[in-house]
């Protein structure tokens, strides 16, 4: 999972290094972007970059976010995942009522986060589990869970 992001005209004239395009354009938070770094997978023009390094228009910067994640924290449960859509950023689910969305002390195996880490497992992605929405228990609605960090710009 790649995402490419041509420099711009405005980028230049905002942003005084890589460094800070990714946190202020790209709003990447500090604990990801210090992943980044140390996993190699921010380049420029298709070299691997030192983010406090400058860019010029029409650059092309590519940030990989193909890299293992630790999701052993979440206990993997065999359920009936009512999958609505699925890409390779975002899986929507229907949560029925009566289950839980993260793990707890009361809810430690059958949550849906639990059926999402055994989905996940069965299509050997090693990614966080990563709910967007919370609903309460006895709750029944569509579901979003981010299979890796989601680019959003505020317009």
């Amino acid at each position: 999972m790649e995402l490419k992001y041509c420099i711009n005209r405005n980028d230049k004239n905002k942003y005084e290094n890589i460094h800070s395009l990714l946190k202020n354009e790209l709003h990447i938070s500090n604990r990801l972007l210090s992943k980044l770094i140390e996993e190699k997978n921010i380049s420029l023009n298709h070299s691997i970059c030192d983010t406090r390094s400058f860019f010029e228009v029409n650059d092309i910067l590519i940030i990989n976010f193909n890299y293992p994640e630790d999701n052993a924290n979440v206990v993997p449960t065999k359920m009936d995942l009512k999958i609505i859509y699925e890409d390779e950023w975002l899986l929507i689910v229907n949560k029925p009522a009566g289950i839980a969305i993260h793990p707890s002390i009361l809810h430690y195996a059958d949550s849906l986060s639990n059926g999402v880490k055994f989905y996940f497992d069965s299509i050997g992605l090693q990614k966080k589990i990563r709910p967007v929405n919370r609903l309460d228990f006895n709750t029944s609605r569509i579901s979003y869970f981010r299979k890796m960090w989601l680019y959003t710009r505020n317009t």
